[in-house]
C-alpha cells in the first residue's frame, strides 16, 4: 500500500492505493476543507485557528496511515507552506500529527507532479496537452507530451487568495470581478506568449476549481461539453447579477467550495482569455495522484531524481569518473557507520550522499576559486524535479561543506531531523574527496571507520599511508578543520 497526501491551500487530500502488477487500485480517499491560505495574517504568519484546523485534520489522516512505512507515504505542502513566515515550528507539529515527514514543494515541482497525476488519468491521444490547476494559493500551468512536462510554471494566484482579496464577505460586483480578472491576466503575462507559441492539442483542467465550475456549467445547461468561454461568461453574469454568494441560485453548487468560487472563476476566465482557450476538459487526476505515481516510479527504480542529478552533471560538464570514485569511497565509509545500516531510511540516506558526490564539482563550470560555494548555490537555486526545497537545502549544505571550513551555520538552518544526518554525510564526503585528491584510477583502500558521537576514527595500513604523504598531510589538515567545528578526527 502507498499513500499520497496533498496539503493544499484550500483543502487537504489523502488517497491510499494498492500497487498490483504495477497498477494502482485506490482503496481509500479523504478530503477536508482546511482553508489554510485564509489563515494567513497580515504578516503572512498562520493564525492559531488555522493551525488547529490543520492539525486536527492531520491527526485523522495519521490514524489512517498508522503502520505504513515511511517509504510508502509521500506528504507534501504547497503554496501556503511556501509563503508562510516562521512556518518551521508548525511544520514539525504537523509531521508529528501525521506521523510522517512533510516535504514543502517548490512551485515547478508541484506543477510537474500535477501533470504526472493528470497524464495517468487520461488516455494517450498523442500531441501536447495544456494542464491548468487552480489551487487555493497558486495556479499551475503545464504543457507536456505523454508523461513528460515540456513547460511548467507556478503563478501566484489562487481561488482562496483571489476571493479574499476581491470578493470580501461574498460580495460580487462587476467592478471587483473585472479587477480580479485584470490582476490574474497580469500574473499570466510572463508565460502566455511562450505557451501560445508552443501550442497544444488538448486543454485539461484539474483539481477543485475546474471540477466545480464544469459541474455547475453542465448542471445548469451553460455548457454540455466541458468548460467553454461562453459557459464561463454565462456563469460570470449569474454571479454578478446575484451580487452576493448567499443570493446565488444555481444547481450543483458545493457548499464547501462556494466561498472560493468567484476568485476561481475570475482566474479561469483570465486564463481562457490570455491563452485563447476554446474548450477545457476536466480530469480527476491531480497532485495527490501524481504523488502516488512518483512513489511507484521510485519502487521501480525509475526515480526522476536520478534523472535530475544526471542532467545537472551533464549540463555542468562534471568529471563523471572522478565523481564516481568519490561516490564509491563515500558510500563505503558511510556503510561502516550507524547511518549505513540496512533499511529504507538508510537507503535514502545513501542515495543522498551519492547525489551529493555526483554534484560536488558542478561549481567548477563557473570557477575553481570557491567552487564548493558555486556548487552549493547551483543546487540551492536550480530547478530540480523530484526534490523538495528541504532536499535541495540539505544537498547544498553537504556540498558546501565538502572542502575548506565546515559551514556549521548552513547545517543549523536545516530542519532539526536533517541536521545531524547532513553533517554526517558531509564528513563522509569530505574524507572521500580528500582520499581521491590525486584523481587516480588506481583502486583506493578504504580505511576502517568508527564513529563515536562527534569523534571519527580512521584506521589505515601504515605502509600505505607512508607511501602517500600528500594524503597524510591532507588528513592532518582535515583534523584541524574538524576541531574548528567542534569535532574530532583521529588517524590510526
Amino acid at each position: 500500500m502507498i499513500a499520497g497526501i496533498d496539503l493544499g491551500s484550500n483543502s487537504f487530500h489523502m488517497v491510499v492505493a494498492r500497487v498490483v502488477g504495477g497498477r494502482l487500485h485506490v482503496i481509500d480517499r479523504m478530503r477536508e476543507v482546511v482553508r489554510l491560505a485564509a489563515g494567513l495574517d497580515e504578516r503572512r504568519q498562520l493564525k492559531p485557528e488555522a493551525k488547529s484546523r490543520a492539525l486536527a485534520c492531520l491527526k485523522r489522516f495519521g490514524q489512517r496511515l498508522r503502520g505504513m512505512p515511511a517509504s510508502s507515504v509521500l506528504a507534501v505542502g504547497t503554496n501556503t507552506f511556501r509563503q508562510a513566515r516562521k512556518v518551521r515550528p508548525f511544520l514539525q507539529q504537523a509531521e508529528r500529527a501525521l506521523g510522517h515527514d512533510i516535504e514543502v514543494l517548490a512551485g515547478r515541482e508541484e506543477a510537474r507532479l500535477i501533470y504526472l497525476g493528470v497524464a495517468h488519468d487520461l488516455p494517450d491521444a498523442g500531441g501536447r496537452r495544456l494542464v491548468v490547476d487552480i489551487g487555493g494559493g497558486s495556479t499551475e500551468c503545464i504543457i507536456g507530451e505523454r508523461f513528460d512536462p515540456v513547460e511548467a510554471d507556478s503563478l501566484y494566484m489562487g481561488c482562496v487568495a483571489w476571493s479574499m482579496r476581491f470578493f470580501p464577505e461574498g460580495r460580487i460586483r462587476e467592478k471587483s470581478m473585472r479587477e480580479a480578472e485584470i490582476a490574474a491576466g497580469i500574473e499570466l503575462q510572463p508565460i502566455q506568449r511562450r505557451y501560445r507559441e508552443l501550442g497544444w492539442k488538448q486543454c485539461i483542467g484539474s483539481s477543485g476549481t475546474a471540477l466545480h465550475i464544469e459541474s455547475i456549467l453542465r448542471a445548469n445547461g451553460f455548457s454540455n461539453d466541458g468548460i467553454t468561454a461562453k459557459g464561463l461568461a454565462r456563469l460570470r453574469r449569474e454571479l454578478v447579477a446575484a451580487g452576493r454568494l448567499d443570493e446565488l441560485r444555481l444547481r450543483a453548487l458545493e457548499p464547501d467550495r462556494l466561498a472560493v468560487l468567484p476568485g476561481g472563476l475570475a482566474i479561469l476566465s483570465a486564463i481562457f482569455e490570455g491563452l485563447r482557450i476554446k474548450r477545457m476538459r476536466v480530469s480527476n487526476g491531480a497532485l495527490r495522484e501524481g504523488l502516488l505515481y512518483e512513489l511507484v516510479g521510485r519502487f521501480r527504480h525509475e526515480d526522476v531524481r536520478d534523472q535530475t542529478i544526471a542532467r545537472l552533471a551533464e549540463q555542468h560538464h562534471v568529471d563523471l569518473e572522478q565523481a564516481s570514485r568519490v561516490e564509491q569511497v563515500a558510500v563505503r565509509l558511510l556503510a561502516q557507520t550507524e547511518h549505513g545500516e540496512l533499511g529504507a531510511e538508510a537507503e535514502e540516506t545513501r542515495r543522498t550522499l551519492s547525489w551529493a558526490a555526483r554534484l560536488h564539482e558542478i561549481g567548477l563550470s563557473i570557477a575553481y576559486a570557491g567552487y564548493h560555494k558555486h556548487s552549493a548555490y547551483l543546487v540551492t537555486h536550480a530547478d530540480m524535479p523530484g526534490f523538495s526545497r528541504d532536499d535541495q537545502q540539505e544537498l547544498a549544505a553537504i556540498i558546501l561543506g565538502h572542502r575548506r571550513r565546515l559551514p556549521t551555520a548552513a547545517f543549523d538552518e536545516l530542519p532539526s531531523e536533517r541536521k545531524e544526518r547532513a553533517l554526517h554525510l558531509c564528513l563522509a564526503l569530505r574524507l572521500a574527496v580528500c582520499l581521491n585528491r590525486s584523481r587516480s584510477q588506481a583502486r583506493l583502500p578504504v580505511p576502517r571507520v568508527e564513529v563515536r558521537g562527534r569523534r571519527w576514527e580512521l584506521g589505515f595500513d601504515r605502509r600505505w599511508l607512508d607511501q602517500h604523504p600528500l594524503t597524510k598531510a591532507d588528513l592532518r589538515e582535515e583534523a584541524g578543520r574538524f576541531e574548528d567545528a567542534g569535532l574530532e578526527l583521529r588517524i590510526h
